[in-house]
């Protein structure tokens, strides 16, 4: 788009407390239960892949995405790039609690809403070839 003004404004039929509700049962989810949101989501996430412009670049104002950068180790400021290398370290983090590491042992948020949110973005930033998303937000949180 130009300015503030989307191109193109998507809606996918997935979301973090749907994927997290319908999805999850374990807290945090279990391997199977990942695997089985990760399907979901790559067969919401890869119609869209063809209509994005070349070059787009992917924003959010979201607070779970902002939790993300935050649990990724980027520094509290009002507007962050979350690289995708981060959100996959991150999401091996998670990965990691899946298969039954203590959660004693890392700092994630342990909700299931936050784990789904994770996945979510990195399937749309992996399948929609997005390197980074970029998190604005008015207020440092």
């Amino acid at each position: 788009g130009a300015a503030d003004a989307p191109a193109l404004l998507r809606t996918l039929d997935i979301g973090a407390r749907v994927t997290a509700t319908t999805c999850f049962a374990h807290q945090p989810p279990t391997e199977a239960e990942m695997e089985h949101a990760i399907m979901l989501v790559e067969d919401a996430v890869m119609p869209v892949r063809d209509l994005l412009a070349p070059g787009s670049t992917l924003y959010t104002a979201d607070g779970g995405i902002r939790q993300i950068a935050l649990a990724a180790g980027l520094p509290a400021q009002p507007e962050l790039r979350l690289p995708l290398e981060a959100v996959e370290h991150t999401f091996n983090r998670l990965a990691a609690l899946s298969l039954g590491r203590p959660a004693t042992q890392d700092t994630l948020a342990q909700d299931n809403a936050f784990a789904a949110t994770l996945l979510i973005l990195r399937e749309c930033l992996h399948h929609l070839g997005f390197d980074h998303i970029v998190v604005r937000s008015d207020a440092v949180v």
